[in-house]
C-alpha cells in the first residue's frame, strides 16, 4: 500500500470506527459485529504503525490508553464551574420556582435532569476536536485528565461540526458492574461514585481503559449559544454527545406538544407537575443502573438566566433538589483499630446505636487517618451518620465537639495485635509482620471460608479454638494437625471432629482455580485466577517460574490484568513465607494444578450461552464451587457476582443478597433439586 492509499484508507477507517463507536456507546444500537469492528480496528493499527504520522488526533486507537505516567497538571477553567443551591423539600422548591419567575419578570419553562452521583468533568473542544478534559476542582482550577477521558468510548474525540465548545458532564460507573470491577481493585471503593472518581485520577490511562466508565453530558457553552437550554441539549446530541433521556420539560407557555414530538423519551408537563416528577424519580432511583442523589431544575430560557445571574457560589437559575440519604445523630464512644489479613489497618468508630433507614448502626468504618483528619473527629464528638447509597454507614460531619477536650484522634504507631511498627503505604497504614496474630487469624478464616476452600466444621469459632490451643499457626497447619486433639475440648464430640477431618480431606481434591485465590494473595481473586488459567498458567509451577524471572510482561499481555496486579502477584510469589506455605500445602496433597476442563464424554453443552452465579449452602455440592464446575463442563459461564448479564442463579439454603438482586434483574432462580435434574438431563 502506498502512502497516499494508506492516508486515504486511514481517514476512512477513522470515520467508520467513529460512527460505529457512537452507535454502540451513545445510541446503544450496534451497526456491526464485534468481529467486524475488531478487524477494521486492527487494520487501522497496522496502518498507523507503518505510517505513524498518519495517526489522526481523533483516531480510535488513541482510546486504548498509555502506560506513560502523567502528573494530572492543574488547568484553569474558561467557563463558570459553580456548585448548585439545594432544596430538600418540595415546598422549598416551589418557593424557588415562584421567586425565580418573579425575579425574571416573565413566564419561565424548566428542564429537570437527574443529578448523577459521579465525577464531574468539563470537556473542551477546539474546532471540533477534543483538546482537554478537566475535573471540576475548586471551580476555578481542575486537573487535566485528557488521556484518561479519551479512553471513555462515549466521549466523542471529534464532533460532527468544527465548533469551539465546552461541555459539562458527569462520568460514572454503572451499578451493575461495580462489584465485579471493585473486586479487582487494590483498595476496594465504598460505592460506584468513588470508584469512578478514583479511576479518573489514575496516572496511567491504560489502567483507566480497563474500567468501563460512562458519561452523560448535561450543559454546553458555545460562542453563539441557542436561545434555550432545550435547544442546547439538542445541539449537544447532534454534535455526538451522550445525553440522559430521563429528562423532564415543564412549561406553561403552550409548547409542550412541540417538546413531546422532539423528545418522545422525555417527561413533559406543566410547571405544577414538577413535584410529581420528583416523586416518581425518587421511587424509581433504585431500579436505575447508575446512582442519582437528586434532580437538577434549570431555567430553560438563556436570556432569563443571564438576567438572573450568579452568586459567588451558585447560579440563581438552577437548583438541586436532593434525595437525602437517611441520617441519624449519635455519639462516638470509642475508636478501635482492626488489622486485616493483608496487614491493612482500619480504624472503626463505635457509636451509640442509632436507627437509620430500618437498620441499627453501632459501628462505622473510618477508612484511614486522612478521612479522620478531614472530619477532625475525636472520641466523644456528636456526629451525623448516614447510610450512603442507603447501605454503607458513614460519618458525614461533626455536629458538636466533645466536652472532654479530646483532639482529633490519631492512629497508634504500632500494631495493636503484635506491636510491630506500622508503615504507611499510600493512604493507608499497614502492619508488615506476616506472623501478626490478627493477620494469621484473617488468613485462616479466609482460606477455610465459603467461596474459598469451604472446609466444613472450620468456622471462625473453631479457628479461634485452634489458635488458642496452639494447634495451628498458619493455613498449611490445617493439613498437619490431628483433629482428634479437639476431642477433650468443650463442644467437640466425635461426630463434629469426624466432619472436620472429612472436610479437610475433601478440600485436597479441589482444583487450582479454587485453591490459588484461597491463599489470600492481594489482588488475586477468582476472576484473575480464571484469566491466568485461560492464558495457560494452569499450575503453580508456571507462576513460580514467572516470579523467579521477575518479568511482568507475559502477565500484562493478558486482557484484564493490569500492572499493579502483575507486580503484586510476582512479588508475593517471591516471598519466602509464601513459598514455604505453598510447599507445605503441596506436600499435604492440596491440588496446585488445574484439572482438564475438556467436555466430559457424553455431557451435552446444555448451559452454553448462559451465565451462572451461586449463593447459599448445598447438600450435594460442598464446596459449592463443585456446582459451578458442572456449569463450566456444560458450556456455561460462571461469575462471582450477580449482574445484568447473569441468566441463572443457583440458590441454596440461607441465600444472601444475591438472591434478591437476581430477582430484581429477572435472572432465573434455580434450586438445588432443579439443578440436579438439569445435570441428569444433560
Amino acid at each position: 500500500m502506498t502512502r497516499k492509499d494508506a492516508e486515504k484508507r486511514a481517514r476512512e477507517l477513522v470515520r467508520l470506527l467513529g460512527e460505529y463507536q457512537h452507535a454502540y456507546y451513545v445510541e446503544s444500537r450496534p451497526r456491526v459485529s464485534d468481529r467486524e469492528y475488531d478487524a477494521l480496528f486492527d487494520e487501522l493499527v497496522g496502518i498507523e504503525k507503518k505510517f505513524p504520522d498518519l495517526a489522526l488526533p481523533d483516531s480510535p486507537t488513541r482510546r486504548v490508553g498509555s502506560d506513560l505516567t502523567q502528573e494530572l497538571p492543574e488547568v484553569a477553567h474558561t467557563i463558570p464551574v459553580l456548585s448548585l443551591d439545594k432544596a430538600y423539600a418540595p415546598a422549598d422548591l416551589s418557593q424557588w420556582i415562584e421567586k425565580t419567575g418573579r425575579n425574571a419578570g416573565r413566564s419561565l419553562s424548566f428542564v429537570c435532569e437527574e443529578k448523577i452521583d459521579g465525577a464531574s468533568i468539563v470537556l473542551y473542544y477546539e474546532k471540533g476536536l477534543l483538546a482537554r478534559a478537566v475535573t471540576r476542582g475548586n471551580g476555578l482550577v481542575g486537573n487535566d485528565v485528557t488521556g484518561n477521558v479519551r479512553t471513555i468510548r462515549a466521549v466523542p474525540l471529534r464532533l460532527t461540526r468544527a465548533l469551539n465548545v465546552a461541555a459539562r458532564g458527569e462520568i460514572f460507573l454503572p451499578k451493575s458492574l461495580f462489584s465485579t470491577i471493585n473486586a479487582k481493585m487494590e483498595e476496594p471503593y465504598a460505592n460506584p461514585r468513588n470508584l469512578a472518581s478514583g479511576t479518573l485520577r489514575r496516572v496511567k490511562s491504560r489502567e483507566v481503559a480497563e474500567v468501563p466508565l460512562q458519561i452523560f453530558v448535561y450543559e454546553g457553552f458555545f460562542e453563539n449559544p441557542p436561545g434555550t437550554h432545550r435547544e442546547i441539549l439538542e445541539l449537544l446530541e447532534e454534535l455526538g454527545f451522550r445525553l440522559n433521556q430521563r429528562t423532564g420539560y415543564f412549561s406553561d407557555n403552550g409548547d409542550l406538544d412541540q417538546a413531546r414530538v422532539r423528545h418522545p423519551e422525555w417527561h413533559a408537563g406543566r410547571t405544577a407537575d414538577i413535584p410529581g416528577f420528583l416523586e416518581e424519580e425518587r421511587r424509581s432511583r433504585e431500579a436505575l443502573d447508575y446512582e442519582i442523589d437528586g434532580i437538577v431544575v434549570k431555567v430553560n430560557e438563556i436570556a432569563a438566566r443571564e438576567a438572573l445571574g450568579y452568586t459567588g457560589h451558585h447560579p440563581r437559575w438552577a437548583i438541586a433538589f436532593k434525595f437525602e440519604s437517611p441520617e441519624g445523630v449519635t455519639t462516638v464512644k470509642a475508636i478501635e483499630v482492626q488489622v486485616g489479613r493483608t496487614g491493612r489497618i482500619t480504624p472503626v468508630a463505635r457509636v451509640e446505636p442509632v436507627r437509620i433507614g430500618g437498620a441499627t448502626i453501632s459501628n462505622v468504618t473510618l477508612h484511614n487517618q486522612e478521612y479522620i483528619d478531614m472530619l477532625e473527629l475525636a472520641v466523644g464528638d456528636r456526629v451525623a451518620v448516614s447510610r450512603r447509597g442507603d447501605v454503607i454507614p458513614a460519618i458525614e460531619r461533626v455536629l458538636e465537639k466533645n466536652e472532654n477536650g479530646a483532639s482529633t484522634w490519631k492512629l497508634p504507631d504500632t500494631c495493636p495485635s503484635c506491636s510491630s511498627r506500622l508503615v504507611k503505604q499510600g493512604a493507608h497504614h499497614f502492619c508488615v509482620n506476616p506472623s501478626c496474630p490478627d493477620q494469621v487469624r484473617g488468613r485462616l478464616n479466609f482460606f477455610v471460608g465459603r467461596g474459598q476452600m469451604d472446609i466444613e466444621g472450620l468456622g471462625p469459632e473453631t479457628i479461634d479454638v485452634l489458635l488458642k490451643n496452639d494447634l495451628v499457626r498458619d493455613i498449611d497447619d490445617i493439613y498437619s494437625f490431628d483433629p482428634d486433639r479437639l476431642l477433650p475440648l468443650p463442644g467437640f464430640g466425635e461426630k463434629k471432629v469426624a466432619a472436620i477431618r472429612e472436610g479437610i480431606e475433601k478440600s485436597k481434591t479441589l482444583p487450582f482455580h479454587v485453591v490459588f485465590p484461597s491463599l489470600g494473595i492481594p489482588e488475586i481473586g477468582q476472576k484473575v485466577t480464571e484469566l491466568l488459567i485461560e492464558a495457560g498458567y494452569t499450575d503453580i509451577d508456571s507462576l513460580l517460574a514467572l516470579a523467579d524471572r521477575g518479568d511482568p510482561a507475559p502477565l500484562l499481555q493478558i486482557h484484564g490484568i493490569g500492572e499493579r496486579t502483575a507486580e503484586v502477584l510476582l512479588a508475593e510469589l517471591r516471598r519466602p513465607e509464601v513459598r514455604r506455605r505453598i510447599r507445605r500445602l503441596r506436600a499435604a496433597g492440596v491440588g496446585f494444578a488445574e484439572k482438564s476442563t475438556k467436555e466430559p464424554p457424553g455431557v451435552a453443552q446444555t448451559f452454553a450461552g448462559q451465565t451462572w452465579c451461586v449463593t447459599g449452602s448445598f447438600q450435594h455440592f460442598k464446596p459449592r464451587e463443585v456446582a459451578m464446575d458442572e456449569v463450566r463442563n456444560r458450556g456455561g459461564r460462571v461469575t462471582d457476582s450477580v449482574t445484568s448479564r447473569t441468566t441463572h442463579l443457583l440458590a441454596g439454603e440461607a441465600a444472601g443478597s444475591k438472591l434478591e438482586k437476581a430477582r430484581k434483574l429477572g435472572a432465573a432462580i434455580v434450586t438445588e433439586d432443579e439443578f440436579l435434574r438439569l445435570l441428569k438431563e444433560s
